[in-house]
């Protein structure tokens, strides 16, 4: 398998999507949603919740235990929730609403609320940073400091000793594992092991990647170049798979808390400058496979509107960018792009969002290095002087901008938010009100409100919205299929072909 390398394994440190996809295969979580995105235990066997609807209580299956041959025990899963919390938006409105989270013995456990939570179980089922269990010893470091440890309770074991960092990743399947009897159905169900070992190659160069699935060496590309599609899609042997997903949007990063993007009017000026037609067409030349995106929420949720999206305009508009750059009191700091070129389209819309920056007379400078190089740098809360960024160019899945309570992106929240750390108390207040807002017109309304806000202060700039299916060999079948931008290793398996 291709994917990119990974130098934090530790899936609370950081939303990287290449940890993510190294925690689905080694950890385990309480819940997880089934192919049609219903909420289904998995570590847990039963639960209930009292009639006040105050106390849920939750009770472990047998047979669950760590890589290291200890029992998974209730204290885990505490510690693990807990520090989960810290970074998480909706484990912190589940820390903020919780009066107590405790174990009452080896197996069970209890979550008591100040006031109801109708979204708990939900909360518990999150993607795109899920809510992996931890030993009880790694979880109760500081969701600040990494674990390292690599010892989970999942179906696959993390093989150290065959590991090459920067080169491969080897998983070996935990013959310990004992997989729910449920067939498997999206994230949830039986989690089946039926490979025995998996390697993750890190191949940087699309070439040589596309000779290696060509010619068997590999079965499965995470991220295949746009322009290498056509070859794979005449080859007889392999296929294009969106593997259920429905599109990627491309967003920009800044850094909130340095100039010169802690200026309001800096930030509305990259939105005028933006041309998505143009990205578009060098992030995904086949028109079929992109789109433009205006809405906060992306294409593709029920709360998608087009409230405050005036500063939408093909072509962008470089003169209102150009006033709002004046009016900001610009003063020619240096805009620190961080680029990561060994992940192809990242590197070309960096380059690309340098040179519409400087157009715009802004002092631009890009900084090459690898996709886990920008994972570590961007945690830097410091000026570009002194090692810090100023942006970063990254995708999320549309599926999860639907949802503001569970993507780290949404957060306006300081230094308890994602990657730039915007803080915006008007905003906050709005999204505090979702989880108790019933109906979907009252939800769609208060999405409105919401957005006018965001765009106001301007949380992110989008880029365009592209599909990205991975290219895989017809050989290797029953692929997990999941909106959510994960990708699990259990349950696939290799036929002859």
């Amino acid at each position: 398998m291709i994917m990119n390398d990974i130098q934090i394994f530790d899936p609370v440190f950081t939303t990287s999507l290449y940890t993510m996809n190294h925690a689905m295969a080694i950890y385990d979580t309480l819940f997880a949603l089934d192919a049609h995105r219903v909420p289904q235990p998995q570590m847990v066997s039963k639960w209930n919740m009292s009639e006040d609807k105050r106390t849920y209580t939750f009770e472990l299956r047998d047979g669950l235990s760590w890589h290291d041959g200890t029992p998974v025990t209730a204290a885990d899963c505490v510690a693990s929730i807990r520090r989960w919390g810290q970074v998480h938006p909706s484990g912190q409105l589940l820390l903020e609403r919780a009066e107590s989270i405790t174990a009452t013995d080896d197996k069970t456990f209890t979550i008591m609320l100040k006031e109801p939570l109708g979204l708990m179980i939900d909360i518990l089922a999150a993607t795109g940073q899920p809510l992996f269990m931890m030993r009880e010893q790694d979880a109760k470091l500081p969701a600040t400091k990494q674990v390292t440890t690599n010892i989970g309770s999942g179906p696959y074991k993390f093989n150290a000793e065959l590991t090459r960092p920067g080169s491969r990743i080897v998983y070996g399947r935990n013959e310990q594992y004992v997989p729910r009897d449920e067939p498997s159905s999206g994230f949830g169900g039986g989690k089946i092991a039926k490979v025995e070992q998996v390697i993750w190659e890190n191949i940087s160069d699309p070439q040589t990647a596309l000779a290696a699935l060509q010619a068997g060496e590999v079965d499965f590309w995470l991220e295949p170049v746009a322009d290498l599609f056509p070859a794979i899609e005449r080859s007889d042997t392999l296929v294009l798979d969106t593997m259920g997903g429905n599109g990627s949007d491309w967003v920009v990063r800044v850094n909130f808390l340095q100039p010169p993007f802690n200026n309001a009017k800096m930030r509305q000026a990259l939105l005028h400058l933006i041309d998505q037609k143009a990205f578009l067409s060098l992030l995904s030349p086949d028109p079929k496979l992109g789109r433009t995106v205006t809405s906060m929420f992306g294409t593709g949720s029920p709360y998608s509107n087009g409230a405050n999206t005036d500063w939408f305009k093909e072509g962008g508009d470089l003169e209102k960018a150009k006033q709002l750059i004046s009016e900001s009191g610009y003063a020619g700091e240096k805009v620190l792009i961080l680029d990561p070129t060994d992940w192809r389209e990242g590197d070309l819309a960096s380059q690309l969002l340098a040179s519409v920056l400087q157009k715009a007379g802004i002092n631009v400078e890009l900084a090459p290095m690898t996709w886990s190089e920008l994972a570590v740098r961007r945690d830097k809360k410091v000026p570009v002087e002194e090692g810090g960024w100023s942006t970063f160019i990254t995708t999320y899945s549309d599926f999860e901008l639907g949802n503001p309570m569970s993507t780290p992106l949404f957060l306006m929240n300081g230094e308890r938010a994602w990657y730039g750390w915007p803080k915006n108390d008007e905003y906050e207040a709005l999204r505090a009100k979702w989880p108790d807002t019933e109906t979907l017109e009252e939800r769609k309304k208060l999405a409105r409100e919401m957005q006018r806000v965001w765009w106001d202060h301007v949380g992110v700039a989008y880029l365009c919205q592209t599909s990205a299916p991975a290219a895989r060999s017809k050989s290797l079948v029953d692929m997990i299929m999941s909106p959510s931008p994960e990708r699990a290793i259990w349950n696939m398996r290799k036929v002859e072909g």
